[in-house]
């Protein structure tokens, strides 16, 4: 059995950089829209009894992309594929996932189950939104941390970490801001905000002490930067020296490329489960650390049978 990587139409370099460091080749695929905008899909090599990857992230036309990932893994599985595992640097719908209103889709969960009906046997992702999404699976979920790499990145780049502080812009994430401030022996914060409707907040407390400090926010994703542009502001109004973000995820949709530029963040740190050589075109501010290689090892452990759990606190090389 051998490894197959296909790769969607998301994110080609990342395809090519994972492959790259598995040694392997992309296999041949065919990505067109028909004249109605269905989605076509044709495997371009055999995959009969073969162990095959398909990398597609959830970010541009993310329907689109969603659905062509479904017609690949089906395409695989009916052309007798071993097994068939998505990897999904991105999530798609992962922010709903719970019913947080009378009425409310669970989407992530029905995502889940497009996935496991299309034919997927396993699903490579990296840090979900909520990690219970991976209980809406009854297939394997294998859920990689981009931490080491952000604890690596701050060690290198930040001179003065060892008096910084690790900040959440939420309360939500809290759990992943200890964890990185324990692993680097400083203290954290968190700001606890109150939102008026999606994507809009209302106002913001802070609770640690930063002044004459260093601050580094880290988040799971940046969608429209309202929420970490804010929390800048707020960390320089209570005396912060310099202010960096390190998010995982850097959706950056709407003006927030513009928010950035304007704020008082120093860099904002993203990792390239999207594209981001627009972002980085348009915004001097936005920084990237590649996880190509957390996903490579990933997949060349998983086909070998090997634990993954040595990526959740290193960085291969």
């Amino acid at each position: 059995m051998n490894i197959k990587v296909l790769g969607g139409s998301s994110h080609p370099n990342l395809v090519e950089s994972v492959c790259d460091r598995l040694g392997a080749k992309p296999g041949k695929t065919i990505l067109k829209k028909f004249s109605n905008q269905e989605s076509c899909v044709e495997i371009g090599e055999s995959v009969r009894g073969e162990d095959v990857y398909i990398i597609q992230s959830g970010c541009g036309e993310i329907n689109d992309n969603l659905m062509e990932l479904l017609i690949m893994i089906n395409a695989c599985k009916i052309a007798s594929a071993q097994r068939v595992t998505a990897v999904i640097p991105l999530f798609p719908y992962a922010r709903q996932d719970k019913k947080d209103k009378s009425r409310a889709p669970i989407s992530a969960k029905l995502v889940a189950n497009m996935l496991s009906v299309a034919g997927a046997d396993h699903i490579i992702t990296l840090d979900l939104h909520a990690s219970q999404i991976q209980g809406f699976f009854d297939i394997p979920v294998d859920n990689l941390y981009a931490e080491p790499a952000v604890i690596r990145w701050i060690k290198d780049h930040v001179d003065d970490f060892r008096e910084s502080v690790i900040v959440s812009p939420d309360a939500g994430g809290a759990k992943r801001v200890v964890s990185i401030a324990d692993k680097l022996n400083v203290g954290f914060a968190l700001i606890h905000k109150e939102r008026r409707r999606a994507n809009e907040v209302a106002s913001m407390t802070l609770v640690g002490d930063v002044k004459e400090r260093t601050c580094i926010l880290v988040d799971d994703m940046a969608d429209t930067c309202g929420t970490i542009c804010a929390a800048a502001k707020k960390l320089t109004e209570q005396g912060a020296k310099r202010v960096f973000a390190v998010l995982t995820h850097g959706i950056f949709s709407g003006n927030a490329l513009e928010k950035i530029s304007d704020s008082t963040l120093e860099a904002v740190v993203v990792t390239n489960t999207i594209p981001q050589d627009q972002h980085r075109t348009k915004c001097s501010k936005v920084k990237v650390i590649d996880i190509s290689m957390i996903l490579a090892e990933a997949i060349r452990r998983t086909h070998n049978g090997e634990s993954v759990s040595y990526l959740f606190n290193n960085v291969p090389m």
